[in-house]
């Protein structure tokens, strides 16, 4: 349909038709109401064509061409939205999957027009994510709504005008947070019930995320993203400008705190219908019991554990985010997950053939106990294989790094680029079988060091492929490892001659070469499981929150300028209260401190009773510290002053 392809098109905001047609003037209410007469007698009639073609004028009209400013354009509207509902919540006998998609599609395209107001549509969306479960009509709209939704925040910027109306509230996506769990338990709970059959089909579905899930991804990342990425303007210096931009980073760091939290709360379910599912599948015996432990990783990953988790812990490892708000709140989530995902991890980790391997057999075990049991001591405190027994975490240089010319080399081209691997004592160089270059003083120079300045390694160029020079310096382009001392080496290449008229590209191809810290690629990991890693990852950010709770409060300029009274062991005796209007001050109720007294006493000290009291007198506001004898002796012999004598009065 014509129509529906022009609806399509419009869709796009960088195409000139959107342009056009946003600049056109909206559609009268009779011609609205026209569309609705035909509408209706196409529903009477069961025309199914006229009432695809209609929902497809519905979503045109409602996205580019109406306007409802006045009362009966008001009426029109809700006689529409009257008539998409009817076709909506239709038994599916009596209206096929195509019609209620067009019907999802004109409502989401209308959902400003059709609910005007924030509360309308909060309604309308609590309907479809309560009910949606029960009815297929309000299932497919929920979906279309949020997919829509979804798209609209990854290209809005926080802070916008249309930054409220694309963020559920919080009621709301806890609504589609439960939603989420649910589908993720769902899916992993298949990998168990299901038949061989089915679960290779389920293997084949993942990972497509659901558009519940899809909208809490855009909601994360915009949060995140604008979080982590946001930088305040260095040409606007005024007081209003800055507190503005700390309103702006509080109010996102407080949305992230809420949604960080209803997220790991979450995942933690979810792990929890992990390792269950994993405990089943290792007590079972079913035939295909292997395939399934294997694909249960593959599927966990297209759940929020995969979608959600990994970003959110990335992201909270950010020192915007390394705040003891965060760390108050998140730790004992965090634990809590690490116990998780270590567990089911172990789990799995005894099906691998490295974990039995380390366990001797039940049958060896006679022998073995009697072969080393004066060692009986040292095997009992030996400690247990935890899950990332046998696995070798990547190193950052394991796969190493690749240094390439562009292919093939033009004029006058100059490349220059140098490699450091920190901690490395040597690095080994593998060169492309495909280097050439058109004369052999069009030549790469190695340099063992950070600059061309460094000792010369080496220097290669030319081809054996009858072209340029036909020659190469020296032995040609390397076939083996070439190695250099030390952690860093620098590659300069030059291009001096001109390219000839016969000279095909595989004569001037460049140079490609890999750069690795070890001396063969054989013991490069492939990467680490999906749960050692989401492990090592919920570890690291608990470490990483433990040391900012540990460190706690940041030090204030106050503390800084007060360092040396602070230190003082006079104060630090005093027992401080807090006032209402939030003040510290002495109390009036001294107690004795367990700081031992910097002067020595002969005798132990004891409050007296009338400190009990309060003083009386202009004074009060004043709390006096009471000292003891021992301090108040040396006091008075430093400065001087004795002690007052008083004598009795003579009657």
């Amino acid at each position: 349909m014509c129509i529906h392809q022009l609806n399509l098109l419009a869709a796009s905001n960088n195409l000139p038709i959107s342009n056009f047609l946003g600049k056109q003037h909206p559609i009268e209410a009779h011609h609205l109401s026209s569309i609705c007469d035909i509408m209706e007698k196409a529903m009477v009639n069961g025309d199914t064509c006229i009432i695809r073609c209609i929902l497809v004028v519905f979503q045109v009209v409602f996205k580019f061409f109406f306007s409802p400013q006045t009362e009966r354009n008001r009426d029109i509207v809700r006689r529409s939205g009257l008539l998409l509902w009817q076709l909506l919540m239709a038994p599916r006998d009596q209206i096929c999957s195509e019609i209620q998609k067009e019907v999802c599609l004109a409502i989401s395209s209308g959902l400003n027009i059709l609910y005007p107001g924030e509360a309308e549509i909060n309604n309308l969306l609590k309907l479809v994510l309560t009910e949606g479960e029960r009815n297929s009509g309000l299932s497919q709209l929920r979906d279309v709504i949020l997919t829509n939704l979804a798209e609209q925040l990854q290209n809005n910027r926080f802070g916008s005008e249309d930054d409220d109306h694309y963020r559920l509230n919080d009621e709301l996506l806890h609504y589609i947070l439960k939603i989420v769990v649910r589908e993720s338990c769902v899916l992993i709970t298949k990998c168990q019930t299901v038949s061989k059959d089915d679960f290779q089909r389920l293997l084949s579905t993942v990972p497509a995320a659901s558009s519940c899930l899809r909208y809490l991804m855009a909601v994360q990342n915009h949060l995140l993203s604008n979080t982590i990425l946001i930088k305040p303007d260095d040409n606007d210096d005024s007081d209003s400008s800055l507190q503005g931009e700390t309103l702006k980073v509080q109010e996102l760091k407080t949305s992230i705190l809420s949604l960080a939290t209803q997220i790991l709360t979450g995942c933690d379910e979810v792990l929890e219908m992990l390792q269950q599912v994993t405990t089943a599948l290792i007590n079972s015996d079913i035939s295909d019991r292997e395939q399934r432990l294997k694909g249960l990783e593959q599927i966990t990953k297209a759940t929020m554990l995969g979608h959600l988790l990994p970003v959110l812990l990335t992201s909270l490892m950010h020192p915007n985010l390394q705040t003891l708000t965060m760390a108050d709140a998140l730790m004992p989530q965090l634990v809590q997950l690490v116990l998780y995902t270590s567990q089911t991890a172990l789990l799995l980790k005894t099906q691998s053939p490295v974990f039995s391997e380390l366990n001797s057999s039940p049958s060896c075990a006679p022998e073995q106990k009697g072969k080393h049991l004066p060692d009986e001591r040292m095997l009992e405190e030996k400690e247990e294989p935890g899950f990332l027994t046998g696995l070798k975490i990547p190193a950052p240089w394991a796969a190493g790094k690749t240094v390439e010319t562009v292919h093939p080399v033009r004029d006058n081209y100059k490349f220059k680029e140098t490699v450091h691997i920190p901690g490395a004592r040597c690095l080994y160089l593998r060169f492309d079988n495909r280097c050439s270059s058109q004369y052999d003083y069009d030549k790469l120079v190695i340099y063992a060091g950070p600059s061309t300045n460094s000792r010369k390694v080496a220097e290669y160029g030319g081809n054996t492929l009858g072209y340029g020079s036909r020659s190469v310096l020296g032995t040609g382009w390397p076939k083996d490892l070439v190695k250099v001392e030390g952690d860093t080496v620098t590659f300069s290449f030059e291009m001096r001659s001109g390219r000839e008229h016969n000279t095909p590209d595989k004569a001037m191809w460049g140079f490609a070469c890999t750069v690795r810290a070890q001396e063969s690629s054989e013991d490069v990991s492939g990467g680490l499981p999906f749960l050692v890693d989401l492990a090592l990852g919920l570890s690291v950010l608990a470490c990483s929150m433990l040391r900012i709770l540990y460190n706690g409060p940041e030090i204030t300029k106050d503390e800084e300028t007060c360092q040396e009274l602070l230190r003082s062991k006079l104060l630090q005796r005093c027992q401080w209260q807090v006032e209402a209007n939030g003040v510290i001050s002495p109390a009036l109720t001294p107690s004795p401190s367990p700081l031992p007294l910097t002067i020595e006493e002969d005798r132990e000290f004891t409050y007296p009773s009338d400190v009990l009291v309060p003083p009386v007198g202009h004074y009060f506001d004043l709390p006096r510290i009471r000292l003891p004898p021992g301090i108040m002796i040396k006091l008075r012999e430093i400065s001087g002053r004795a002690r007052p004598q008083f004598r009795p009065s003579i009657k």
